[in-house]
């Protein structure tokens, strides 16, 4: 007996002290806000954030845009489906509301300190994040109206030049996640993917993410709830696309695309939204889904989508919780899809002042805005990201945003300013890029290096993040402001660098690479051809070599971005993608 009892003894000490443990702990992984919200006895909604998320590594190894979009549907959703299960199950038994969400592995729920802790203490949860309400920054407006004249913004970027090459965004659907959108403004109506002309269709055109009345605004909401056709409650929705593919083909040209295809989700409750109702419409943007948000299929996602909502630290989304929406964003890339996001309205604030998600992500591309002295504009937010330590630089890029005339809610238009007004403008820019080089749809890495590439620089921003204004890129510009015309001529010749036979016994690696490449031949031909071209198409290395196995190639002096190289061994050409690091 005495046997037993000293071998007894320690498990039970091991077991009580695990326990403890477990009590411990469960709170550090709960946001400060939402313990300090239960603590009080109140029931409040969070959200989930599973320890298990997918890997999506092998999206880059697809070609097309359908391919990853399949790929990362089928692994996202796969993973929240088999992780959730357990939890779904026990908030069933419980009676608990919640939604669950698969773009990211989480799910919302609401309850009190007893719910919070019981969930905390789950292996399959590493966080349990706030989810505040966030209100959009008002732009500054004018009433404006109509005008036979192509807009300033769009003249600038030479949007109009690139038109005359019969260019207009033809083949490319431009997604928005904003307060929502008057889908039969006369501007817009055409372009709606969900109107042939005759008849409308919403089922996986529009996706309404407001299920209810926000905390922060009065009861009931002109749209209503759950709405089954586009509506704007705010008018910035309707202006942000107007910028995208806005033309009334009456004399209004307010689009820099007038001939891609619309299609939207409303993320915000009378300008208030939730990190949920953004993920919410991230998630119906990369599989979209009928009217009943059933039966999603990622071949109807977009081609890029523009966002101008932020989520400052001051609403409750800080370094604790940024996570959750920066794998959002990482999987909408996997996918193939161009996330545009506005820079923010806070240049007021000086350097880092570009510290909300999602624009401080480093896969968001990120705009600034300009007037139309082709300056920064004196609100816009500038870089580095020091908010989350990674003084990232940023903005990616800037473009027009001061007095910019788009579309409003009943037909009508007013000039409005702000980085949410330049977003639209690159998100333009993409729709272009891929109307003029179909093959680009889906390579979010070249399109963005293209835009990048293409732009037109400027300097003179104050130094942030030890980066002199007179640098390129730069923490105020990014790499300058968008030309719509140079990036499409860059699209345009990268078809020429495209359609070649492939050589399997040729190899170049690594890849991504850094200071160095190396090219191997198992059969080299008398002389070998390799060339190395920007994003842009153009030249940026060539070496010609005599019936050489392997050969290393200095890249230090490369900047960092997409390359694509060519190599001419005899008979055998091989055409493949780099990116430098």
């Amino acid at each position: 007996m005495k046997k037993f009892i000293l071998i007894f003894i320690p498990i039970l000490l091991l077991l009580s002290l695990s326990s403890w443990t477990n009590q411990q702990n469960w709170q550090n992984k709960v946001d400060v806000e939402v313990l300090d919200a239960v603590a009080n006895g109140n029931n409040i909604d969070f959200l989930v954030y599973m320890t298990e998320q997918a890997d999506l590594s092998l999206a880059n190894d697809l070609q097309t845009k359908e391919e990853k979009g399949e790929y990362v549907f089928e692994a996202l959703h796969g993973m929240a489906q088999r992780s959730q299960g357990e939890l779904s199950e026990e908030l069933n038994t419980l009676g608990v509301s919640y939604r669950s969400y698969w773009v990211v592995n989480a799910i919302w729920t609401k309850g009190d300190a007893t719910l919070v802790e019981m969930i905390a203490q789950r292996d399959d949860v590493q966080r349990i994040m706030y989810n505040p309400s966030v209100q959009i920054e008002a732009p500054r407006t004018e009433e404006s109206t109509s005008r036979n004249v192509v807009e300033w913004g769009l003249q600038m970027i030479n949007a109009d030049d690139v038109w005359a090459m019969g260019i207009k965004g033809d083949g490319v659907t431009i997604g928005g996640q904003d307060t929502g959108y008057d889908w039969t403004h006369p501007a817009l109506q055409t372009q709606y993917r969900g109107w042939n002309g005759l008849t409308s269709d919403h089922e996986y055109n529009w996706h309404d993410a407001i299920h209810m009345d926000d905390v922060n605004t009065n009861p009931g909401n002109p749209c209503g709830f759950d709405s089954t056709e586009p509506c704007d409650d705010n008018n910035h929705g309707t202006h942000t696309m107007g910028t995208m593919v806005g033309d009334d083909n009456a004399g209004n040209q307010i689009g820099v695309a007038p001939e891609a295809r619309w299609v939207a989700c409303r993320n915000m409750e009378e300008g208030w939204g939730t990190p949920t109702t953004y993920i919410e419409c991230f998630e119906w943007f990369l599989a979209p889904t009928d009217l009943s948000g059933n039966n999603p299929d990622p071949s109807k996602s977009p081609h890029v989508f523009a966002n101008s909502w932020a989520c400052p630290e001051s609403e409750g989304c800080n370094s604790t919780n940024f996570a959750v929406m920066e794998a959002v964003v990482d999987n909408i890339k996997a996918a193939g899809i161009v996330t545009v996001v506005s820079a923010g309205n806070s240049g007021w604030q000086g350097c880092g002042s570009i510290n909300t998600p999602a624009a401080i992500f480093e896969n968001s591309f990120t705009v600034g805005a300009t007037d139309s002295s082709d300056e920064i504009a004196n609100y816009s937010s500038l870089g580095p990201v020091t908010v989350d330590g990674s003084n990232r630089p940023k903005p990616e890029i800037s473009a027009p945003g001061s007095d910019i005339r788009s579309s409003v809610i009943g037909g009508g238009y007013s000039s409005f300013s702000g980085t949410s007004m330049a977003g639209p403008h690159v998100a333009g820019v993409v729709a272009l890029i891929i109307s003029a080089n179909p093959s680009l749809a889906g390579q979010v890495d070249i399109i963005r290096d293209i835009i990048e590439q293409s732009a037109v620089e400027k300097t003179g921003g104050e130094t942030c993040g030890n980066v002199s204004g007179n640098e390129i890129p730069n923490n105020t510009y990014g790499h300058g402001r968008i030309d719509a015309l140079a990036a499409v001529n860059a699209a345009m010749e990268l078809v020429d660098i495209e359609p070649l036979t492939i050589a399997t016994e040729d190899f170049v690696y690594p890849n991504p690479f850094n200071n160095e490449l190396q090219i191997e031949f198992l059969y080299p031909d008398e002389s070998v051809k390799f060339e190395l071209f920007n994003a842009g198409g153009q030249v940026v290395m060539q070496k010609n070599w005599d019936e050489i196995n392997r050969y290393t190639v200095q890249t230090a002096n490369l900047p960092k971005g997409v390359y694509v190289y060519r190599i001419e061994n005899g008979d055998r050409t091989k055409v493949g993608k780099l990116v430098k690091n």
